[in-house]
């Protein structure tokens, strides 16, 4: 088969890479540039710093422009940013050059209920220049929306939705764990959330928005509550640090999709180093009531490059547009070339 598909990468930290890697373990796709930021990989071949002991004959570069006007991509992988309004320039400037997007953007997986003027432009925009723009991950885009959308297709009517991500939190990456506020004290944890430098889970909100589209109910109102911290009652030890007793293990995250008055969409997103059970659970009270629970949880790094990779074929065959999880064919592994899930191509 020829005709491989053609990738350009944006953001090479510890997520940007890991998807890097999960894209090279497939056939019939390969990776024409990247950039990144960082004064440390400018220059250098992207095998080296995936230290895949072998070049590549990609050079990270920090001009996106420059390389976007001398390469040719079939689609862009954006891990960068959380915040949309962060991210746009970069999907503006790849949607501009006919690059089809998906982004591990949480707010980019429903844009429609915080931002719905941009979402309307990046809809336009990407109209315009034929090109297909999505946000997606594990979460948000996985467990705690398209997850229990489906579900719900075996219900005759639905009444409530509670989705629960239990994590250890002690097993992610440093940079995870600095980001929920392990080790701090609670005096620091309560500054360091009213600073914002704390925010609990980014997405919960366009979760919701997107299983309240999705069952075509209007809710009253999305509310997301500040996140806790999760204080140790015993010493623990992590790759990043010793937790003490009464120190932060972690955080819990709540929203609500509220509906007549009462919640019917409840999402907790609880991740802390003395959890003693991991899990992904899904509760639905309805006809029949549902409940689903993924022993042992799924792994959020894991997760994120599958379902970014996976769904690179189910983009390329969408039509143009800002499209979310909902919209696309249900997400499915490539066990296979990439290029036999393509359909119609858009180029």
């Amino acid at each position: 088969m020829e005709n491989e598909v053609r990738v350009v990468l944006f953001g090479l930290g510890p997520m940007g890479k890991l998807i890097a890697k999960g894209i090279l373990e497939k056939k019939g796709v390969r990776i024409v540039g990247a950039v990144d930021i960082a004064e440390e990989f400018v220059g250098k071949d992207l095998g080296e710093i995936l230290d895949l002991g072998k070049n590549l004959g990609v050079t990270v570069t920090d001009n996106a422009e420059e390389l976007l006007s001398r390469i040719k991509a079939d689609i862009a992988v954006i891990a960068t940013r959380s915040y949309l309004k962060e991210v746009y320039p970069t999907i503006s400037l790849c949607v501009k050059a006919g690059i089809n997007v998906i982004s591990t953007c949480e707010e980019l997986s429903y844009p429609y209920y915080k931002y719905p003027e941009l979402a309307a432009e990046i809809d336009e925009l990407a109209k315009k220049y034929g090109v297909t723009v999505l946000g997606t991950g594990i979460n948000p885009g996985y467990l705690m929306d398209t997850l229990p959308i489906v579900l719900t297709g075996a219900c005759q009517r639905v009444e409530s939705i509670k989705v629960t991500r239990m994590m250890d939190s002690s097993k992610r990456r440093i940079p995870y764990q600095k980001k929920i506020g392990t080790g701090l004290s609670p005096e620091e944890f309560k500054r360091m959330t009213d600073e914002k430098k704390i925010t609990g889970h980014v997405g919960l909100t366009e979760s919701i928005a997107m299983i309240a589209a999705a069952l075509g109910w209007k809710l009253d109102e999305i509310k997301e509550f500040p996140p806790e911290p999760v204080i140790a009652d015993r010493e623990i030890v992590t790759s990043y640090t010793t937790v003490k007793p009464g120190q932060v293990a972690g955080l819990k995250s709540i929203a609500h999709g509220i509906k007549d008055g009462k919640p019917v969409i409840i999402l907790e997103f609880i991740s802390h180093a003395a959890v003693e059970e991991e899990y992904d659970a899904v509760s639905i009270e309805g006809v029949p009531r549902i409940h689903e629970k993924i022993a042992g949880g799924v792994h959020g790094d894991i997760g994120t490059v599958a379902v970014i990779v996976n769904m690179i074929p189910k983009v390329l065959n969408a039509k143009p547009g800002l499209v979310t999880m909902k919209d696309l064919p249900l997400p499915s592994a490539i066990t296979e070339d990439v290029r036999v899930y393509l359909g119609w191509r858009k180029h």
